[in-house]
């Protein structure tokens, strides 16, 4: 069965010509996987189109807000009709290993939400069930690249 890897970004044109030209490009040209990468602006109502807000419960910096993730997720649970496992990008999420690479290649479906700012409001993983995980305690480029 092919496996389904849905991406929110707030910075599409930043991975996709790493998609096509990477491991993932190939695997795509197989057929083995479809990567679908969304815009997480596409998934705000407001007329600025606003995805970040100070933190909810007070502190530094911006974070993702919940309402334009939340938004996405459903949409593109109910656009593909299935419940797909949601990945959140994290530095406080468990560490990806081999052995997590092998599990996420089971699934069916992957949707990955990437983190950016000072990362995503809570609510988001409590209200999606996601799944944190970290490619190690730092933080590079943002959520989408190392």
């Amino acid at each position: 069965m092919k496996l389904r890897i849905d991406i929110v970004t707030l910075f599409p044109e930043a991975i996709r010509p790493y998609l096509a030209a990477s491991i993932l490009g190939k695997a795509q040209e197989k057929g083995l996987v479809f990567i679908k990468v969304h815009n997480l602006r596409s998934f705000s109502r407001d007329r600025y189109r606003t995805v970040d807000d100070y933190p909810f419960g007070g502190g530094p910096g911006m974070v993702l807000k919940p309402e334009p993730l939340v938004r996405a997720v459903r949409f593109i649970s109910e656009y593909t009709q299935s419940q797909p496992l949601v990945v959140v990008t994290s530095p406080q999420g468990e560490l990806f290993t081999q052995s997590i690479a092998r599990e996420l290649a089971t699934k069916n479906h992957l949707l990955i939400l990437c983190g950016r700012y000072q990362g995503i409001d809570e609510r988001v993983i409590e209200i999606t069930g996601a799944r944190e995980i970290s490619i190690g305690d730092y933080v590079l480029s943002g959520g989408e690249l190392p």
